[in-house]
C-alpha cells in the first residue's frame, strides 16, 4: 500500500487555508495545520479533511514565535516518522493604513506574521526535507507584493519579501530536489473581502480583467498543482491566481 504524503498548512481554520487543506486531503494527503484562536473553525477544517480519509493533526500555534514554529514541525515529524512532504505558508494578516498614520506596531505585526512566520516554518521544514531529499514548499504571497497598493505598504513589503525568500530558497534547496514556489492571489472571496462595501467591491472588480473575484478553491487548485508530481520540474516561480489583475 502506497504511503500517504503529509502536508502542513499554516493558518487553516477558514478561507484559503481551509480550501487548501481540503483539496490536498482530496488528493490523498494527510493534513497538519495551524490555527490561532478559531477552534470551532479548525474543527470544521478537520472534519472536512477527514471526510476524504485523511489523518489530521491540529496545532494551535503562533507563527510569529520561532519556538512555536519549531515545536510544531518537530512534533509533526515525530508523529509521522519523519515525513513532511509539503509545507504551505498561508497564515497572514493585514493592518492597512496610509503611511503617515501607520504605526510601528502595524508594520511589525504584518512583517512578523507574513514574512518572519513563513521564514521560521521554512527553516524548520527544510531540515526534514533535506534529510528526505524531497519536498515542496509553497508560499502564499499576493498580487499586492507584485503591484503594490495604496494603504498597504506593510502588507506589500511582507508579500514582496516572501517572493524574494521563495526565489532564494529555491536556489538553495534545488540540489536536494526540494521545490520552492509561490502563489500570488488577487481579490478572493473570503471573510476579509466580505466586509468590504459594495462600492469597494465594484471598484476592485473593475481592476480585474475577468471583472469578478476568485474563490478560495482557485488558490487551492494552484497549490495542489505545485504540491503534486505534475510540477516536479518547477521551482522558484510565482503563479498569479488573480483573474489577470497583475498583467
Amino acid at each position: 500500500m502506497k504511503q500517504r504524503k503529509t502536508a502542513l498548512v499554516t493558518g487553516a481554520s477558514r478561507g484559503i487555508g481551509r480550501a487548501i487543506c481540503k483539496k490536498l486531503a482530496e488528493n490523498g494527503m494527510d493534513i497538519a495545520f495551524t490555527f490561532g484562536h478559531d477552534e470551532a473553525g479548525a474543527m470544521e477544517t478537520k472534519r472536512l479533511c477527514e471526510a476524504y480519509g485523511a489523518r489530521v493533526y491540529l496545532y494551535r500555534a503562533d507563527v510569529t514565535s520561532s519556538k512555536e514554529c519549531a515545536s510544531t514541525v518537530q512534533d509533526l515529524a515525530k508523529k509521522t516518522g519523519g515525513a513532511l512532504d509539503v509545507l504551505v505558508n498561508n497564515a497572514g494578516v493585514t493592518r492597512d493604513n496610509i503611511i503617515l498614520r501607520m504605526t510601528d506596531e502595524e508594520m511589525d505585526k504584518v512583517l512578523d506574521t507574513n514574512l518572519k512566520g513563513s521564514f521560521y516554518m521554512m527553516r524548520e521544514a527544510a531540515k526534514i526535507m533535506i534529510r528526505n531529499r524531497a519536498g515542496s514548499i509553497i508560499n502564499i504571497s499576493s498580487v499586492v507584493g507584485i503591484m503594490g497598493n495604496a494603504g498597504q505598504t506593510n502588507y506589500a513589503a511582507s508579500k514582496a519579501g516572501l517572493i524574494g525568500m521563495t526565489k532564494s530558497l529555491a536556489r538553495e534547496l534545488a540540489s536536494r530536489k526540494i521545490r520552492v514556489n509561490a502563489v500570488a492571489p488577487g481579490m478572493i472571496r473570503t471573510d476579509m473581502t466580505a466586509s468590504m462595501t459594495e462600492e469597494a467591491k465594484k471598484a476592485a472588480c473593475a481592476m480585474i480583467p475577468f471583472r469578478e473575484m476568485g474563490d478560495p478553491e482557485n488558490i487551492a487548485d494552484a497549490v495542489a498543482f505545485l504540491a503534486g508530481n505534475e510540477s516536479s520540474y518547477i521551482t522558484g516561480q510565482v503563479i498569479c491566481v488573480d483573474g489577470g489583475m497583475a498583467i
